[in-house]
């Protein structure tokens, strides 16, 4: 889904960023998310938060991510 239409900047973009360990500055300052009309900072903002690399299911994200990883049941 797109959340910043001025710049055409995806909730992939922003959750990729936020699991690398970047800060919302950091990310704003990287994409350029919310820097124009501003309407999407509130949805980038929880995007980001949702995504940070402290938050444990952002860290099993982070795990699947990785190049050559597989996701496995648990039972």
């Amino acid at each position: 889904m797109i959340v910043c239409v001025c710049r055409r900047i995806s909730e992939r973009e922003i959750a990729r960023h936020a699991r690398a360990g970047l800060s919302f500055d950091e990310i704003q300052l990287e994409l350029g998310v919310a820097t124009q009309c501003g309407c999407c900072e509130q949805t980038a903002r929880a995007v980001a938060a949702q995504c940070d690399a402290s938050n444990p299911v952002a860290a099993l994200h982070n795990t699947l991510d990785a190049p050559g990883a597989h996701a496995t049941a648990l039972h």
